[in-house]
């Protein structure tokens, strides 16, 4: 289970990003650099499921970013 200390970090290191709104998970691999990528990737996923982050994918990749963040943000769902 992740830490809000971890889940902190994630966030403040995403919202520092310029000119991206979403990245591949091993981009996230960085932010917290004593965790394996197993226990990054376990954190990102309860992130999702709280609603803080969200998946979004092209249909060949998927890219994870902070909810309601970047230029589909708005676009997604309009029918």
């Amino acid at each position: 289970m992740a830490t809000d200390e971890q889940k902190k970090l994630i966030v403040e290191a995403l919202e520092k990003k310029t000119g991206k709104s979403k990245f591949y998970l091993k981009d996230f691999y960085t932010m917290i650099p004593d965790l394996k990528p197993r226990a990054i990737k376990n954190i990102v996923n309860e992130m999702v499921a709280d609603g803080i982050l969200e998946y979004w994918s092209s249909g060949s990749t998927t890219l994870i970013g902070l909810k309601g963040v970047g230029k589909q943000a708005g676009a997604e769902h309009e029918d």
